[in-house]
């Protein structure tokens, strides 16, 4: 059952075109994780492909579909879970800001789904709000986990 998740919009301190950029290489991830994080993933990147590993869950992600300075398309590879998601960069009515936001449809039976659901809005939620706390300086809110 495909479950169906859409982040809160974030308005980033960035062009559209200059965010774009930015995620268009999956290297780039593995070079803004933070250093207190880094004992608790493991990430490996090529230019279209980002492989992730924490606590011995493995999941990977391939760029699919690049729409200029508009969307970048993500779908799972070798995941337990098959899901597809899509970065938005869309104009913001402020100057020089980005209205970004994150689409994810992820194929969850009911259990994972109910065990799931929420942490995956939150995730989603927290990313864009972290994103746009960077963008303006700010240190981004990190899950306790994750430090």
């Amino acid at each position: 059952m495909t479950a169906h998740y859409e982040s809160k919009h974030g308005q980033v301190l960035r062009r559209k075109e200059e965010l774009f950029m930015a995620f268009t290489d999956m290297r780039n991830f593995t070079r803004m994780m933070p250093e207190q994080a880094q004992s608790q993933v493991s990430l490996d990147a090529d230019f279209d492909n980002l492989w992730a590993t924490v606590q011995n869950f493995k999941i990977g992600v391939r760029i699919d579909e690049r729409v200029p300075y508009s969307t970048i398309r993500l779908v799972s590879t070798n995941s337990p879970v098959e899901f597809v998601g899509a970065l938005h960069f869309d104009e913001s009515a402020l100057p020089g800001r980005t209205d970004f936001h994150v689409v994810l449809d992820a194929n969850l039976n009911m259990v994972m789904r109910a065990m799931l659901g929420k942490k995956i809005q939150e995730a989603l939620d927290k990313l864009v709000q972290g994103l746009v706390d960077v963008s303006e300086g700010k240190m981004p809110d990190i899950p306790e986990g994750m430090i």
